[in-house]
């Protein structure tokens, strides 16, 4: 099945070129011209990619990132005329896969997001001791349907931060540095900041608030078991 790619940006022109050249190559694509209107499209039809611009009318770009991080892992490759550092480096730890600015090449587009889909090829994890659950005190990890309970309550998670809880619940007590949790997690070819994890750590505590998950000062983090 063709992947769906939403674009979101208010230049006509810039819309029609990347439109067409996707889906000379077999995309799908839908084009809007909002944040608003691409939120009411996640809600309904949800794209495999954004293709997203950061300056838009009414919600920004970065607040349209932001939203789209605290319920996915879906890949997002921001596209703007603001080419300043600080400004690709915002994009990135809000969660962008990759940061081009305008005016680009739509051969280089294309390049890139199939560099990003590569990246994001679904994985089959199996547990290391083969029973197809991790348990590590109140934390639950079921692997055949990807589903986590913490106290016997279920917790609604991303890909990513499913696959990290399920990296520290088989290690625990191991402290993992952050360098080494981002190939672990995002793959090697990942050229964002570490900031990355410090941010997916974040959401992970906010929604399991009291999880043992420590930082280890000066290096990464752990998830600490009173079980032996």
């Amino acid at each position: 099945m063709n992947k769906h790619i939403g674009v979101v940006e208010d230049d006509p022109n810039i819309q029609n070129i990347v439109s067409a050249y996707l889906k000379k190559d077999g995309f799908s694509v839908t084009v809007l011209e909002s944040a608003e209107k691409a939120w009411e499209l996640w809600e309904s039809q949800p794209p495999d990619m954004w293709v997203l611009d950061i300056m838009l009318p009414g919600m920004d770009g970065y607040e349209f990132c932001k939203k789209i991080r605290n319920e996915s892992d879906v890949p997002i490759i921001i596209i703007s005329a603001k080419d300043e550092e600080i400004d690709k480096i915002l994009g990135l730890e809000l969660g962008g896969d990759d940061y081009l600015t305008k005016p680009f090449s739509p051969r280089e587009l294309l390049a890139r997001i199939k560099t990003v889909f590569k990246r994001y090829r679904p994985q089959t994890i199996t547990s290391q001791n083969g029973s197809g659950r991790v348990k590590v005190d109140n934390l639950l990890i079921q692997l055949s349907d990807r589903r986590v309970f913490y106290k016997g309550e279920e917790q609604e998670v991303t890909t990513k931060e499913f696959e990290m809880l399920l990296l520290f619940a088989e290690n625990p007590n191991r402290a993992f540095s952050r360098e080494e949790l981002l190939v672990k997690i995002w793959g090697e070819d990942y050229f964002g900041s570490d900031r990355a994890v410090d941010d997916l750590v974040k959401r992970i505590r906010k929604k399991l608030h009291d999880l043992p998950l420590e930082t280890v000062w000066g290096y990464g983090y752990r998830l600490r078991s009173e079980e032996d």
